[in-house]
């Protein structure tokens, strides 16, 4: 009864080794659920890869990292002074690097930590997210204190091109009283930007370290390489009118009662909101709002080609499809592939050749 992603190694391996040569300076982002591989994994892959640093999401998750991974942790949630997670030894590792963004906070960082913690700057983007904005460059130089300045980062939207936004960002740090702090020298962690505008910013800013952040690109940029799994647990012929399920629906046609694996605790019929741009995009979802609001919802489970509608919302961890009758019946046992979002999902099995 499981969940199964089945990963072509050879091929994941290539594109990894492709992603990591075509980024000098590349920090692997491990965050979340690791992208569906498991934080574990992807931090003995980033060893492999040779890189000196990866991200990590949350503070929560630099523990499982460092005891995988023998170089440095960036944790790219800004330090809070309330986080419960900073209670745990491993919060002020010698190997974790800190990013604020509030000169508050950089006051805060050098009572609480020990003396020579590394941190990295974030500026505020268009992301409107978290960091310093512009004016307070000097006012973090003068809070660093015993602080061990590293680096300057930026976080991009993934939409448009934001090379002038990192350029302009590059320039103000340059010119800050920041620029004579840096340990080394510094480095420039950003997101979302392109391998041409990556080139030119390196040519532009010679004097610092580019260091590209990625996460998807890198473990999930070749789908192909990657198989998601599920199992037909039963199957039973249903009448229109039928109830069925917790919530006794009636079926709205005949047809094949399907139980397979996977439900709500893997990530199963859990939908992150998403933005619709265009006309088609709208269509398409205001005609899956009205049939949601008939009782219908689309499952991620394909069969003979398709995706199939769930019977009723999946449970914890199975889900009830409702088969029309002229679709031929998968044995019980059989396997189905699912289209899943890995950063939403939790398999049973990973399985990497």
């Amino acid at each position: 009864m499981t969940l199964t992603l089945t990963v072509d190694g050879d091929r994941w391996r290539a594109h990894l080794r492709q992603v990591a040569d075509a980024n000098p300076g590349l920090v692997p982002v491990l965050k979340g659920n690791g992208y569906g591989f498991g934080l574990h994994r992807l931090a003995r892959r980033a060893s492999w890869l040779g890189v000196d640093t990866v991200a990590v999401g949350t503070y929560a998750e630099v523990a499982e990292v460092l005891s995988r991974f023998d170089g440095d942790v960036l944790v790219l949630s800004p330090w809070r002074s309330f986080l419960p997670e900073l209670a745990e030894p491993e919060a002020y590792d010698p190997r974790v690097v800190h990013t604020v963004g509030r000169v508050a906070d950089l006051r805060a960082l050098g009572e609480a930590a020990p003396a020579g913690t590394r941190v990295v700057l974030e500026g505020v983007t268009s992301m409107a997210r978290h960091g310093l904005d512009r004016h307070a460059l000097s006012d973090a130089a003068a809070a660093l204190g015993r602080l061990r300045l590293v680096g300057f980062a930026v976080h991009l939207p993934m939409t448009g091109g934001h090379l002038d936004e990192t350029d302009r960002w590059a320039a103000a740090v340059e010119a800050s009283q920041l620029a004579g702090r840096f340990e080394g020298r510094p480095q420039l962690f950003v997101s979302h930007l392109g391998a041409g505008e990556l080139a030119t910013l390196r040519e532009r800013r010679p004097g610092l370290d580019v260091r590209p952040r990625v996460g998807t690109q890198l473990w999930l940029g070749d789908r192909g390489a990657l198989r998601v799994r599920a199992q037909v647990l039963d199957a039973h012929e249903v009448e229109r009118g039928e109830r069925i399920g917790y919530r006794q629906r009636p079926m709205p046609v005949g047809g094949t009662l399907l139980v397979v694996s996977g439900g709500t605790t893997h990530g199963i019929g859990l939908e992150a909101p998403t933005a619709a741009s265009g006309l088609r995009q709208r269509a398409t979802s205001l005609a899956k709002g009205g049939l949601q609001a008939a009782g219908l919802a689309l499952s991620p489970f394909r069969i003979a080609g398709k995706q199939r509608w769930f019977a009723e919302p999946p449970h914890m961890q199975a889900s009830m499809l409702l088969l029309p009758s002229s679709v031929p019946v998968p044995a019980v046992g059989d396997e189905l592939d699912v289209q899943v979002r890995f950063t939403t999902t939790h398999f049973d099995v990973v399985d990497i050749s």
